[in-house]
């Protein structure tokens, strides 16, 4: 891996900001790993990308899928890469042991909660230190994403 971005959610929800996030990455052929910490989580999320755009579709399923190697987007609280994603999408400080698998690491963190913020600059300053490249994107007051470093 070789890319790293952080997410620092302000303004949005993960509910809200992350099925606009994987939109453009299914827009660019891509696929990806959401992981989270737990099966709570990964039932949020999944029910988030039902929901998202009644007139779009995000596809995608979780652990305990029939074919998990067809999901453009794959939801876990595992270490897997079962639909050979090239995107890891880590979520509220969840942890992945072989995140260097991937060409890129999406990394959103909700600033509201600084158990998590505490969290996301333990894990920058670490991987800071290593050999990637990273970025930090922080939302704007009227939407979207403004790179800060």
């Amino acid at each position: 891996m070789n890319d790293i971005r952080f997410y620092h959610l302000q303004r949005q929800t993960l509910e809200e900001a992350l099925p606009i996030l994987m939109d453009k990455v299914a827009g660019a052929g891509l696929r990806a790993v959401i992981k989270a910490e737990d099966q709570a989580a990964i039932d949020t999320l999944d029910k988030t990308l039902w929901d998202f755009d009644p007139a779009s579709f995000l596809p995608h399923d979780k652990d305990g899928c029939d074919h998990p190697e067809d999901q453009v987007f794959f939801l876990t609280t595992t270490d897997s890469n079962p639909n050979n994603a090239s995107v890891l999408v880590l979520v509220d400080g969840a942890k992945c042991e072989t995140f260097e698998h991937f060409d890129r690491c999406l990394y959103m963190f909700d600033g509201r909660n600084e158990d998590v913020v505490a969290a996301a600059r333990a894990d920058w300053k670490q991987w800071k230190e290593g050999a990637f490249e990273m970025s930090y994107w922080q939302q704007k007051e009227m939407g979207g994403w403004e790179q800060k470093a």
